[in-house]
C-alpha cells in the first residue's frame, strides 16, 4: 500500500466516523444507558470482525495482546468521551472540541520527537482551526460538562493515533485493529455492569444506531485505521480525521435536513485547504534520472 492509498483509506474512515454523531444522538435520545451503548457497539464489532478473519485471529503474539490492551483502553476513552459529549452539549460545540485532535496530534508529537512539525503542517493546523471555528462556532461557544467530555475524548483520540502509529509498525495491524475492539468490549462490559443496569435497545431507531456504530464506525473505522496508519504519518492521520465534522454535517443534512449555513460552508473550504497544505510535498527529480536524460540527449546529438 502506498502513502496515497493509505490517505484515501483514511478519508473513508473519516467518512464512516462522520455517521457516528447521528447514530449516537438517536441512541442517547431513545434513553439507552451510555455505558451500555459503548459496550454493545464494541462487542458486536469485535465478534463480527473476529469471525470474519478467524483464521488469522487464532494465532496471536503476546506483544499484540499487550498492545491491543493499551490501544483498547484509549479507544474506550474515545467512544465514551464522544458519546457523553454529544449527549450533554450542543452539536456545534461537541464537533469543535472533538476536532481539537487535529491540533493535539502535532503538539503531542513535539514531545515525542523533540522537534517542531514541518512548516506546512503548522500552517495547515492554523488553517484547519480557522475552518473548524467557522464550521462549529456559528451558534456560540460555551464550556459545559459535555465540552469537558469532548476534550477528554479528543485527548484520548490524539494519544490513540500516536500510539497506534508506533504499534502498527511492530505487530500485525489487522490483529491489532480487531483485538483492540475486544479489549474495548471487555472494559466496557465491566464498567457497564458496575455503574449501570444494562438493557437492550427497545426501538428500531436504537437498533439501527447500535448496528451502525458497530459495523460502520467501529468494525470498519477502527480496524482500517491502524492498517492505513502503517503507511502514512500521524500528522496526516490527524488532518484527514479533521474531515469528520464535514461528513457529519453532510449526513445530518441528508437525514435530518440540517443546513450548515454560509459560515459552515466557508469552514468546510478552509478545512479542505488546510488538509491540502499540510500534505503538500514538492516533487524533486532524482539526480540519476536527470543525469540519464542528459546523457540520452548527448547520445542523440552525437
Amino acid at each position: 500500500m502506498t502513502q496515497k492509498q493509505a490517505n484515501l483509506l483514511l478519508i473513508t474512515v473519516s467518512m464512516a466516523w462522520g455517521t457516528s454523531y447521528l447514530f449516537m444522538k438517536v441512541a442517547a435520545d431513545d434513553g439507552m444507558p451510555s455505558f451500555t451503548i459503548v459496550a454493545m457497539r464494541s462487542i458486536i464489532a469485535f465478534i463480527f470482525m473476529w469471525l470474519l478473519f478467524a483464521k488469522k485471529m487464532v494465532r496471536v503474539s503476546w506483544q499484540t495482546i499487550k498492545y491491543s490492551a493499551i490501544v483498547g483502553a484509549l479507544l474506550y476513552g474515545v467512544f465514551l468521551g464522544l458519546l457523553l459529549g454529544t449527549k450533554y452539549t450542543d452539536a456545534s460545540t461537541a464537533g469543535f472540541l472533538t476536532s481539537t485532535t487535529v491540533v493535539l496530534v502535532p503538539i503531542l508529537q513535539i514531545f515525542l520527537t523533540k522537534r517542531l512539525p514541518a512548516k506546512q503542517i503548522m500552517i495547515g493546523v492554523v488553517v484547519v482551526m480557522m475552518g473548524l471555528a467557522f464550521l462549529t462556532l456559528k451558534d456560540g461557544f460555551s464550556i459545559q460538562l459535555g465540552a469537558i467530555y469532548c476534550l477528554i475524548g479528543a485527548l484520548c483520540y490524539a494519544i490513540h493515533i500516536l500510539v497506534t502509529n508506533q504499534f502498527a509498525r511492530k505487530v500485525d495491524v489487522l490483529q491489532l485493529g480487531i483485538y483492540q475492539l475486544g479489549f474495548c468490549s471487555l472494559y466496557a462490559i465491566i464498567i457497564a455492569f458496575t455503574f449501570e443496569t444494562p438493557a437492550l435497545p427497545t426501538t428500531s431507531g436504537s437498533w439501527i444506531s447500535i448496528l451502525g456504530l458497530a459495523f460502520i464506525c467501529s468494525a470498519y473505522g477502527f480496524v482500517m485505521q491502524p492498517i492505513a496508519q502503517k503507511y502514512t504519518t500521524p500528522e496526516n492521520t490527524g488532518f484527514f480525521f479533521s474531515l469528520e465534522p464535514i461528513f457529519s454535517a453532510f449526513f445530518a443534512f441528508l437525514f435530518l435536513q440540517e443546513v450548515m449555513g454560509m459560515t459552515g460552508y466557508i469552514g468546510a473550504v478552509f478545512i479542505m485547504l488546510g488538509v491540502t497544505i499540510a500534505n503538500y510535498q514538492k516533487k524533486v527529480k532524482e539526480p540519476r534520472v536527470a543525469y540519464r536524460k542528459i546523457a540520452l540527449k548527448e547520445k542523440i546529438v552525437k
